[in-house]
């Protein structure tokens, strides 16, 4: 899974210095400030050993492109979702799929039945 979509980004625009944090926050789905207390709470039971992979993935991880920042909150969460079990996601997606041609079917089968009702009703627009 190599997708652009997929891949873990510093987000800067969510940072407060380096934009890890969020970045962590944005690929796992969890709000970032939890992020950053459960980050300051391990740095403190760790005696700050924390904070050098802090800075190690900072300068490593790449800056979320500008593209992928996505103000639809449904997209944002599909993402992570395909982040998180993409065969889940794919499965999700399957069922949906099966609903709106369960649903069209039911739709097509409506208009090409010989329904009276609306034979009148159409009629009645002519």
């Amino acid at each position: 899974m190599t997708s652009e979509r997929t891949r873990f980004y510093r987000d800067k625009q969510n940072s407060k210095i380096m934009g890890v944090c969020a970045g962590i926050g944005d690929y796992t789905g969890i709000d970032p400030l939890l992020v950053r207390i459960g980050f300051l709470g391990l740095t403190f039971v760790s005696g700050g050993a924390t904070i050098p992979f802090y800075f190690l993935v900072g300068l490593l991880a790449n800056k979320k492109p500008q593209h992928l920042y996505i103000a639809d909150k449904q997209e944002q969460k599909f993402w992570q979702g395909v982040r998180q079990s993409p065969a889940r996601t794919a499965r999700d997606v399957k069922g949906q799929l099966r609903e709106i041609d369960r649903r069209l079917a039911d739709v097509e089968l409506y208009y090409t039945s010989s329904n009276a009702r609306l034979s009148d009703e159409i009629e009645r627009l002519r």
